[in-house]
């Protein structure tokens, strides 16, 4: 049930004659300020009407169904950047009512960035403890999943339950509504039967969900997705992995690090196609080598599912057989789900479009994977910030994706940022390139076992400045720092080759690939 109400500030709250007023011990205010909010824990029926007094204050009951709920802002999804966004908000003294029909924070801390690196990090344990023989002594490795599963839904998730997450954000100011909205005009949000309009605007983070492409047999059949493979709690035996793009070769290379038998699948040419073809190949040859089947320009046209097992047809005329198959062939976004063309827009469109603020028109921000500028958490916390700096007033620095870095948490780790040679190439531009393997830097001897990777440079030769980069190897969504930070900036090459970088580490092989530079 919602309520208006009125603290003095000036002038006072008045009721009508014939209104009935009922003391309540608990109404949350800000003074001043008329605000709804949604009262819970009501054992009776509260009639539309009926005006709840306390300290000074009147609250009158709008109804249900028709009434229009008016706030500042409204968070449509409540993914990362959007409880970031609601949280400051609330916290700057703005009525904000975030809006979710999931969990609050989203796919990444509940299916995605958190749980699937906790996957991860002990799987890398895992074939540490293997590298053991040679290097220092002899191990004897044993793999147990338990504790991963337990983990991830003690530790990370919670068991799938938001409630801390939902609490934090009301003790900051917000109000939380659980349900699925829907844009309904500029500024104006349906959920269910209950319409809320802002003041100040709507701010979309509604995300993006699995895609599951239409090949023959799959719907109706018990793939997983990542969300699936997250919460499972057992390691299947046989595990299919249809695409090899950043969550198929992540989850693959972990279930096979944990006993499973796992081949991945993948229609492009090599894995990891949004990359450097040089990290897709040298990932493909780490697989095989630790037992993983990979078949690249490889096109699944059957699905069956039989006798607890599945069975995957190729356009080679392979056919593969499974225990579990994951669907890993990337993410879209259902604008038409969140009434999309209300504001105008084109429901069929890949993203939102929005302008360098996160403008998609009056009234009205997007952020997130909705945006169409890559589906990673650090991309919407930087939209975010941008958002609420708007909303609030405060200079606003227009978005630049220009530096834009990304890591593929495989081992080794693939980390890129800009743009990559054949796209430099295709803008138009001079350029030169320079790598330097990471096994033949001083670091990489010492590391030994596990030592593969380099780092590659893509420069503007007509600027002599970076445009992209990008750093494979043991830590290199590490070393990715350095090099995100030299194109952000522009920092000249000249200067990037006179600068002191500290011995032994792996971030010096950036001195080798400045050597390599060559047109």
């Amino acid at each position: 049930m919602a309520f208006e109400w009125n603290a003095a500030a000036g002038r006072s709250a008045e009721t009508a004659p014939d209104t009935t007023v009922t003391p309540i011990t608990a109404l949350a205010s800000r003074a001043g300020r008329l605000r709804r909010f949604d009262v819970a824990g009501l054992t009776s029926p509260v009639d539309e009407g009926v005006t709840w007094q306390a300290d000074g204050m009147t609250a009158t009951s709008s109804g249900g169904s028709g009434s229009v709920d008016v706030v500042d802002v409204i968070v449509l999804g409540m993914g990362p950047g959007g409880e970031d966004v609601a949280e400051r908000l609330a916290v700057a003294g703005l009525e904000v009512v975030g809006i979710d029909g999931k969990l609050v924070g989203g796919e990444c801390p509940y299916w995605g960035c958190v749980p699937s690196k906790m996957m991860i990090r002990a799987a890398d344990l895992l074939v540490e403890g293997r590298r053991i023989p040679g290097m220092a002594g002899s191990s004897t490795i044993e793999a147990d999943w338990a504790p991963v599963a337990g983990r991830i839904r003690n530790e990370a998730t919670d068991h799938w339950d938001d409630t801390v997450a939902v609490e934090r954000f009301e003790r900051k100011g917000g109000r939380f509504v659980r349900g699925w909205g829907r844009l309904d005009g500029p500024r104006r949000v349906v959920v269910g039967d209950r319409t809320f309009e802002a003041r100040r605007g709507v701010v979309v983070n509604t995300g993006t969900k699995a895609f599951v492409p239409p090949v023959d047999g799959l719907a109706g059949t018990p793939y997983w997705t990542n969300r699936d493979a997250i919460e499972t709690e057992e390691v299947p035996g046989r595990l299919l992995v249809m695409g090899g793009g950043a969550i198929g070769v992540e989850l693959g290379q972990v279930f096979s690090r944990f006993g499973a038998s796992v081949t991945v699948i993948e229609g492009t040419e090599r894995l990891l196609p949004p990359e450097e073809p040089e990290a897709g190949e040298l990932l493909a040859e780490i697989f095989r080598r630790e037992g993983i089947a990979v078949h690249t320009s490889a096109k699944v046209t059957a699905v069956r599912h039989r006798h607890g097992a599945f069975e995957v047809a190729l356009d080679s005329g392979d056919r593969l057989a499974g225990d579990r198959l994951l669907v890993a062939t990337g993410r879209h976004v259902d604008l038409a789900a969140i009434g999309a063309g209300s504001i105008g827009i084109d429901e069929s469109e890949r993203a939102l479009p929005t302008d360098d603020h996160l403008r998609v028109g009056d009234g009205v921000w997007a952020i997130g994977d909705i945006t169409g500028r890559g589906a990673f958490t650090h991309v919407s916390m930087y939209q975010a910030d941008i958002v609420v700096r708007q909303i609030l007033g405060e200079p606003v620095t227009p978005a630049d994706y220009r530096a834009l870095p990304r890591v593929t948490f495989t081992d080794p780790e693939v980390g890129s940022v800009g743009l990559g040679e054949a796209a430099a190439r295709r803008a138009g531009l001079r350029v030169r390139t320079g790598t330097g393997q990471a096994p033949t830097s001083t670091r990489g001897w010492i590391h030994k076992v596990g030592n593969h990777g380099f780092i590659k440079l893509v420069e503007d030769a007509g600027r002599g400045v970076l445009v992209g980069a990008t750093s494979v190897g043991p830590m290199g969504g590490e070393v990715l720092g350095l090099l995100t930070l030299a194109v952000h900036a522009e920092v000249p090459t000249e200067s990037l080759r006179h600068m002191i970088y500290a011995y032994p580490t792996f971030h010096r092989g950036m001195l080798d690939a400045l050597a390599d530079m060559t047109e």
